[in-house]
């Protein structure tokens, strides 16, 4: 198969991508492993499974959606949006296709996939960073089933059950609430207390919905809102604002759990905004219930019928639940790529990850990573950086007929260097996952507001490809 663009992946990077070329009348394909559309989505089906961004904000610009039931949506109704959003471009989205091998040979990228090979004068990596899940890695074996909240199993049967729930962080806080109404027990372990905010979750009520549907102005009117009032988050993650946060959030602590000993373990003992900072309207009330065990120690070892903590405890259950994250700093896509000069991505990325306006590689011509590197935010919707992405490279597309398009190392040495000096909240004070442990570089977050970003990246500069945009203004139409 021959086509322009190659795109892998098809969750909310991947549809954006697809619809962006679509409408430039580009001849594209989307690579996607999984049976189905919706990537982190597709495969997050765990009890209580949410979105922490408003729904409304959690969409394309273009594809407004009165009908989300929540504020905040659940998975599967993200999932829907997303096969819905992808039905103009689905029949050049195909599933159940593993990427094995992408290779550039000097002027297009060679790609072998489980279902044929590939060729592509453009390849887009869109698979995002949360698809590889992490499993506790303990010493000793479990002799019932460890299942991960990326991984969910539908037929588990937790009625009644003894459950071990490992790690406290955003899937955690969802799932733990859930597995407590149906378990006989549930024990909760934690290496990190996480900084929890309300999440002020409610249903819309059929008036609402009814309005939105009528009224798509004012459906157009709550994302504007929303989308300003998030990115002054921004403030309480890494500026001025965060002493001010955390005091809510401990304040929330101190009314939810009265109980000294236990508020002692669920308080967190690094600086506000260094990790992530999570949501919950009902996690506390559950760990104060007679039948959840909280164990403020992470775990470090398996038996057959029990886990062991860090501090010696041991406790016998029937299943362990691992909400324990994913890969994130070293993405397993990097080991099948292979650009210019024979250098691989991964071994490129072996000081953490890099990409020039967090979207084009050195050394990778005509390849671009959305939602990758310094593209996620900590404070609002990751889709509107998806969306500045997928415009930078449809409007670079066109600079393809000057040769092949590769930043150069001066441009990204300086995006990185810039990256460095604004990630200090980030790399100072916890361990958290938006660090490389090979590098110390904080290599996931964009360290600003998505307004910023889209202003600078939602567009091509050919600038710092070294084209000269004076002598190619009039033949590219820019």
């Amino acid at each position: 198969m021959r086509v322009r663009v190659a795109v892998v992946g098809a969750g909310f990077a991947g549809i954006a991508m697809a619809r962006r070329l679509d409408a430039a009348g580009e001849s594209f394909v989307v690579l996607e492993r999984r049976p189905g559309i919706g990537g982190t989505w597709y495969d997050n089906r765990y009890p209580g499974v949410a979105c922490d961004v408003p729904a409304h904000l959690y969409g394309f610009s273009d594809i407004p959606h009165p009908g989300f039931s929540r504020v905040f949506a659940p998975g599967a109704e993200i999932r829907e949006y997303l096969e819905d959003a992808a039905a103009s471009v689905a029949d050049r989205i195909m599933l159940s296709t593993r990427l094995e091998e992408a290779v550039w040979d000097g002027s297009r990228w060679n790609l072998a996939t489980s279902r044929g090979d590939v060729v592509a004068e453009v390849l887009v990596l869109a698979a995002g960073r949360l698809t590889e899940p992490r499993y506790p890695e303990v010493d000793g074996e479990f002799a019932g089933p460890v299942v991960h909240t990326a991984r969910w199993d539908d037929d588990l049967d937790l009625e009644g059950a003894r459950v071990a729930v490992v790690g406290t962080g955003a899937s955690g806080l969802q799932v733990i609430p859930e597995i407590a109404r149906v378990a006989e027990s549930v024990v909760v372990l934690q290496r990190s207390a996480p900084y929890v905010l309300p999440k002020g979750d409610r249903a819309y009520d059929d008036a609402e919905i009814s309005l939105f549907r009528s009224r798509p102005e004012r459906l157009d009117a709550l994302r504007e809102s929303l989308r300003r009032e998030t990115d002054e988050v921004f403030d309480e993650r890494a500026g001025d604002a965060r002493l001010a946060a955390r005091d809510r959030a401990l304040a929330h602590l101190a009314e939810r759990v009265p109980d000294p000993v236990l508020r002692a373990a669920l308080t967190p003992d690094h600086e506000f905004g260094c990790k992530r900072v999570l949501f919950s309207d009902d996690y506390y009330d559950t760990v104060r219930l007679p039948h959840v065990t909280l164990v403020p120690h992470a775990l470090t070892g398996y038996m057959p019928d029990a886990v062991v903590a860090a501090d010696g405890s041991q406790h016998e259950v029937d299943v362990v639940i691992a909400a324990t994250g994913f890969h994130t700093t070293r993405q397993p896509y990097a080991e099948l790529v292979t650009g210019r000069d024979g250098i691989g991505l991964d071994q490129y990325w072996s000081q953490g990850m890099r990409a020039y306006a967090s979207t084009a590689v050195h050394g990778f011509p005509n390849m671009f990573v959305l939602d990758g590197p310094n593209a996620t935010l900590a404070h609002n919707s990751a889709v509107l950086m998806i969306e500045a992405q997928a415009d930078y490279v449809a409007s670079a597309l066109p600079w393809l007929e000057h040769g092949p398009l590769e930043v150069s190392i001066e441009a990204e040495q300086a995006y990185v260097e810039e990256l460095d000096a604004r990630s200090g909240p980030w790399t100072s004070g916890c361990h958290n996952w938006y660090v490389d442990e090979r590098s110390g570089r904080q290599v996931l977050l964009w360290p600003g507001k998505a307004q910023e970003f889209r202003e600078r990246f939602g567009h091509f500069d050919p600038g710092p490809f070294g084209i000269d945009v004076t002598d190619n203004a009039e033949s590219t139409g820019a």
